[in-house]
């Protein structure tokens, strides 16, 4: 009688299916541990904004390119996390509580919204997402006894064993540290079986259902997740900008965090980091490139706006995997040179490989 083949749970759930995938994660590592020597204050602290705004983008990335749900009101979640993380420090509470307390609070916020919302799909969840997002600037301008209204807030600089953590080191690597945990969380919760229930819910909720996936629960659990990971993210942007108000959390912040999760690769985690450098590294390459520009380009202000749309546009037509589509392009056609050169030192002639 046929056996079926033995199923390798440890090689299904393992980061590195090769350990040479390792090597290009294990430069950037390095890279981003030593970047404070090699950048200055000012390129430290926009790699460090990056990474602030790639924490939230796994959280879209998780509840958009694996769950299949599109949101339009996290910047509700980036708000409810730096206004608790502001609030907590201001009345005397530790740092190292202050910020998974706010996490924590934008989680809640994201149970709250999801058990009515995620009852709905496709384009009515968005339309429900984008309320949220209208009610929470109105919220932070209303409320004006605990966010300061329009007038905004100060945020006290951090502090850890008696050390003030204020400078753009310390927040860089406060930054990178974060990134790091989350990256990890967010790969583990993938390759778990509520991943694989999140995918299913993805391609079919019909199917899903049908196999025993609980709809409501799985969809409820991933945007939780993704709006603690935005609250983190929200916490330490109110540290990186030290001045929090209304205005920096208006719908707009909702759409370039989507802009990071279709951009860098709405199916890869890595996007989320991918897309959060090209949306910081935007404006600093077309403020470089405005002198070269003609004048009645250069003295528009939207320029930023036409280049993200522009490049929206493109990798929707030609690369819908986004810039991790193609990194891995390059990878594959990087290995097909590799082999053709091994064959040809061997003396081999190189068949035709599959593009």
């Amino acid at each position: 009688m046929h056996q079926a083949p033995a199923i390798n749970r440890a090689a299904e759930v393992r980061l590195f299916r090769r350990g040479a995938d390792a090597i290009p994660y294990a430069g950037l590592a390095a890279l981003a541990v030593l970047a404070p020597v090699y950048l200055d204050d000012y390129g430290l602290a926009q790699v460090g904004l990056a990474l602030v705004y790639a924490i939230a983008g796994l959280g879209v990335v998780l509840l958009t390119g694996y769950a299949g749900q599109v949101s339009l009101g996290h910047a509700a979640f980036l708000a409810s996390g730096a206004y608790a993380e502001a609030v907590l420090l201001a009345h005397g509470v530790p740092f190292v509580v202050a910020l998974p307390a706010a996490g924590a609070l934008a989680a809640l916020l994201g149970i709250i919204v999801g058990l009515p919302a995620l009852r709905l799909s496709g384009i009515y969840l968005t339309v429900a997402t984008l309320a949220l997002a209208f009610i929470a600037e109105e919220v932070l301008a209303r409320w004006e006894p605990v966010t300061g209204g329009n007038s905004g807030l100060v945020v006290t600089a951090p502090t850890m064993l008696g050390w003030e953590l204020g400078d753009e080191r310390a927040l860089y690597y406060m930054a990178l540290a974060l990134f790091s945990l989350a990256l990890i969380g967010s790969a583990n919760l993938v390759r778990s079986p509520l991943g694989r229930a999140l995918i299913a819910v993805r391609d079919s909720e019909v199917a899903a259902s049908a196999l025993g996936v609980d709809l409501a629960r799985t969809k409820l659990t991933v945007f939780a997740f993704s709006a603690g990971l935005t609250g983190v993210a929200g916490a330490l942007y109110a540290h990186k900008i030290a001045f929090i108000s209304p205005e920096q959390f208006t719908i707009t912040a909702s759409i370039e965090l989507l802009l990071i999760a279709f951009i860098g690769g709405p199916g890869a985690l890595a996007g989320a980091l991918l897309g959060a450098g090209f949306l910081i590294g935007v404006p600093q390459i077309v403020a470089l490139a405005r002198p070269l520009l003609p004048p009645a380009i250069a003295t528009q202000n939207s320029i930023e706006a036409a280049v993200f749309g522009i490049a929206l546009i493109l990798f929707i037509r030609f690369e819908p995997r986004g810039l991790h589509g193609l990194w891995l392009r390059a990878r594959a056609s990087g290995e097909r040179i590799a082999r053709r050169r091994r064959h040809v030192a061997h003396g081999e002639r190189p068949g035709r490989e599959a593009p």
